[in-house]
């Protein structure tokens, strides 16, 4: 399916047909492209590029398509990737993280540190992180080629 190029934000680099390797919603996803382009809200004299996951619902483009600006796309892949590194090793405890210390890394990023830590605030923790781990662990495959080839891209680049 392609993606409009009469809306607010501005593809650039498109992958379009996306629902066909969606994850575990290939073939049958609203999701049915991704692209890097101009941002929707980009001022006078002031760019920005943002990804965007452009969502249909077989009728309209939807409202809930998102818009992320670069940086908060790598900030999440940081987030998956500490997340997968905790939970290889989150047997060890009885809640699936230390209860005394749920900080499980501070990653620095611009002379501060993007704290990741569990959501102890969340009041269904025990039962939602076991949740989260479970449905970590069955995607596990699929995250795993996707970061094999992040990895890849990444060290052809220098990285």
């Amino acid at each position: 399916m392609k993606i409009p190029t009469t809306l607010k934000h501005k593809p650039v680099i498109v992958s379009e047909n996306y629902e066909n390797v969606d994850g575990r919603y290939a073939y049958d996803s609203d999701a049915k492209g991704l692209s890097l382009g101009l941002a929707q809200w980009n001022d006078r004299g002031k760019v920005d590029i943002s990804a965007k996951v452009w969502r249909y619902t077989g009728e309209k483009w939807s409202r809930q398509s998102e818009e992320l600006p670069l940086h908060r796309v790598i900030d999440l892949a940081i987030l998956v990737c500490r997340s997968k590194q905790h939970f290889r090793d989150a047997y060890r405890y009885p809640k699936l993280y230390d209860n005394e210390q749920p900080v499980i890394d501070r990653v620095g990023i611009q002379g501060d540190a993007m704290t990741v830590a569990v959501c102890t605030d969340n009041e269904h923790i025990d039962e939602d992180i076991a949740l989260f781990r479970d449905a970590l662990a069955a995607d596990d495959e699929m995250l795993g080629e996707r970061l094999a080839v992040l990895s890849r891209i990444l060290k052809e680049m220098g990285y």
